[in-house]
């Protein structure tokens, strides 16, 4: 409701709804008074003009509507969204991506791979001798890759079960850390020597770009983990090339497999050699190439501080 004030004989309207006014005093600025409660006391609202000519003052009680109280949230402790990616001795490793139905499905698939691939078919045969139904292979939303995914997985982990390689005959020379990561490389490669002829599957399904993320972690982590029980200790820079070098070894070689023919896979592994030694060439030209460009970067600044140069 809208009231136009009489008083006033150049118009003044009163804005304030449903609510009569009353001359009081005179006042020159708007004032707010409120009690101290918000939710169930009135609050006087006081408006004024500014004409000279007239001392009036608009007087009105208005109830406003509750007003909700601030709500501070408790605080929440916070969780990492992903998995380290490092290891430790202290702390125990995170659990697996699968649940325990369904790794209990899965490695019960694992024996069906060399006859029916990386397929439906068989998860539902693994379902089945799991003891579960064939609807339980909904579980795995991303379909077959769960099985390519749960072998690279299982075969990650089983290298620590698998350092005997490492060791040597009384009387020879330790390996060294390269020899390790070598020996390690290759005892990975061969955990594939039964599903080999169906390893293009699965190179196909983690080609896929909704599984691809995924397949380069894996590949991230086997080469961390062959580096870590190699016995690896760096902690420079060395510790990304060395491991990005590894994933792009292992990944050539592990296609090349697939196209071997030879007895004992002789040819891979033979190729895996090459690939290591040029590597080590490449290495060891990067870092004499380095060494050449700090010794002339030094020179060139102990040259200019000789010549009066603050450097």
């Amino acid at each position: 409701m809208v009231r136009k004030c009489s008083k006033f004989p150049n118009g003044f309207f009163c804005r304030i709804f449903c609510f009569p006014f009353q001359p009081r005093v005179p006042i020159q600025s708007l004032v707010l008074a409120s009690t101290p409660s918000y939710t169930k006391h009135p609050i006087q609202l006081l408006f004024t003009t500014l004409n000279p000519q007239h001392n009036t003052t608009i007087m009105a009680n208005k109830t406003l509507l509750p007003r909700l109280n601030t709500r501070v949230l408790p605080r929440r402790p916070l969780y990492l969204s992903n998995p380290r990616s490092y290891h430790s001795y202290d702390h125990p490793s995170p659990s697996g991506p699968f649940n325990a139905v369904e790794t209990s499905i899965l490695s019960a698939s694992l024996p069906h791979i060399p006859s029916h691939g990386f397929t439906s078919t068989t998860l539902s045969l693994g379902a089945k001798d799991a003891g579960y139904i064939d609807a339980s292979t909904n579980l795995f939303s991303n379909g077959a890759f769960s099985l390519v995914h749960y072998h690279l997985v299982t075969q990650r982990l089983g290298l620590a079960s698998k350092t005997h390689v490492l060791n040597v005959q009384e009387g020879e020379r330790p390996m060294g850390t390269g020899a390790k990561v070598k020996a390690l490389a290759w005892e990975r490669l061969m955990a594939n020597r039964e599903v080999i002829h169906r390893w293009q599957e699965a190179l196909a399904l983690m080609a896929q770009p909704s599984n691809f993320p995924t397949a380069i972690s894996e590949l991230s982590s086997l080469a961390d983990e062959i580096w870590f029980l190699a016995g690896d200790k760096s902690v420079d820079s060395s510790w990304y090339t060395k491991r990005a070098s590894l994933s792009t070894i292992y990944a050539a070689t592990d296609l090349f497999m697939t196209r071997d023919k030879s007895p004992e896979f002789a040819e891979t592994r033979e190729f895996l050699d090459r690939r290591f030694e040029d590597v080590q060439v490449l290495g060891k030209a990067t870092g004499s190439l380095g060494q050449w460009v700090g010794f002339t970067a030094q020179a060139g600044l102990n040259v200019l501080r000789s010549k009066g140069v603050r450097i």
